[in-house]
C-alpha cells in the first residue's frame, strides 16, 4: 500500500511537472507566431514604403498625404510616457517605503487591499474619469482651449502604474534581510535612519526593477492615452498640447483601414515597433529580478 501511494505521488508529479512545461512551451510559440505576424505584415509596408523614411518622417497622413512618418507618434510617446514615470517614480517608491517599513500594521493591512484595488479597475474606466475630472481641471489651470493633453495622459497612466510599482518595490524592501535592519538599530539608527541608509540601498535593485515594469505598464496602454490625450498626430514638446501615442494610433486606425492595404500593413510596423520596445523593457527588468532573488 505504502510503495502504491509513492508511485501516484510520483505519477502525479510528474505529470505536474509536465503540465507546466507543456504550457511554457505553448507560450513560447504564441509569442513567436504573434512576432512573426507583425514581422510578415511590416515586410510587406517597408517593401512598398521606404524604411527610413518612415522612421525619419514627420507627418502621420495615411489617409490624405500617403505619409507615414513615425517621428510624430514616437514624440507624443516619449512625452506622455517621461512624464507618466516622473509622477509614478516618487510616489510609487515613496509609497512602498511607507507601506513596508514605516506603516503602522493596521494600516498597512488597510492600505494593502487598496493598491491590489487600484490594479483592476479597467483603462476605459480610468479614461472616463481623466476626461470628465481631471480634462478640465488642467484646462482651467493653464487656461488652454482643450484638457486632452500629453499632461492629462501622463497623470492618468501614472495612476494606473502606481499599484505595479507599489507591489514589486515592496516585495523588493521586504527581502532584505532583517539582520541588516537589527544591526543598524543595534548601532544607534533610527528606524527612518535605517530605512533610507540601509534598506532601501539594499532594495534598490528591485526598486529600479519596479520602475521598469511600471514603465512597460506605461508604454502599452491604449484605451486610457485614446481617450484623454487629444489624438494629434503633431510633433509637440510641451506636456499642455495634444498629442497621440503609438498604441493609440493602432487602436483608432485599425478598424478604418482596407485589408491588405499600405495603411494597414503600416499599423503592423508600429505594432513590431512597439512589441520590441516592449519586450525589451520587460527583459531588463526581468534581468534585474533575477539578480535579487539571487542574491
Amino acid at each position: 500500500m505504502a510503495q502504491l501511494r509513492i508511485r501516484l505521488k510520483k505519477v502525479k508529479s510528474f505529470l505536474i511537472e509536465k503540465f507546466i512545461f507543456l504550457n511554457g512551451i505553448i507560450s513560447i510559440l504564441i509569442l513567436g507566431l504573434i512576432l512573426a505576424f507583425l514581422i510578415a505584415n511590416s515586410i510587406r509596408f517597408f517593401s512598398s514604403y521606404p524604411f527610413f523614411e518612415f522612421l525619419t518622417g514627420q507627418k502621420w497622413s495615411p489617409t490624405v498625404l500617403e505619409k507615414f512618418g513615425f517621428v510624430p507618434l514616437l514624440a507624443g510617446s516619449l512625452l506622455v510616457t517621461f512624464g507618466a514615470i516622473v509622477i509614478a517614480m516618487p510616489l510609487g517608491i515613496g509609497s512602498a517605503i511607507y507601506i513596508g517599513e514605516l506603516a503602522p500594521k493596521a494600516v498597512r493591512e488597510i492600505l494593502k487591499p487598496l493598491i491590489e484595488v487600484m490594479a483592476i479597475i479597467p483603462s476605459v474606466v480610468i479614461g472616463f474619469i481623466g476626461i470628465k475630472l481631471l480634462a478640465p481641471i488642467i484646462k482651467n489651470l493653464f487656461n488652454l482651449s482643450i484638457g486632452l493633453t500629453a499632461l492629462t495622459g501622463s497623470v492618468m497612466l501614472a495612476f494606473m502604474s502606481l499599484p505595479t510599482i507599489i507591489s514589486i518595490s515592496e516585495d523588493a524592501i521586504n527581502s532584505v534581510p532583517s539582520r541588516y535592519k537589527h544591526a543598524s538599530i543595534a548601532l544607534g539608527a533610527t528606524k527612518w535612519e535605517t530605512t533610507y541608509k540601509i534598506v532601501v540601498p539594499s532594495a534598490s535593485s528591485g526598486m529600479f526593477a519596479a520602475v521598469l515594469l511600471g514603465l512597460g505598464r506605461i508604454v502599452g496602454e491604449t484605451m486610457t492615452v485614446l481617450m484623454i490625450t487629444g489624438n494629434s498626430p503633431r510633433i509637440v514638446l510641451s506636456w499642455l498640447q495634444p498629442v497621440r501615442t503609438i498604441t493609440a494610433t493602432i487602436a483608432a486606425e485599425m478598424g478604418e483601414t482596407v485589408q491588405g492595404g499600405l495603411h494597414y500593413s503600416s499599423l503592423f510596423a508600429l505594432g513590431l515597433i512597439l512589441f520590441l520596445i516592449t519586450f525589451l523593457i520587460n527583459f531588463i527588468s526581468d534581468r534585474f529580478i533575477n539578480r535579487i532573488r539571487k542574491s
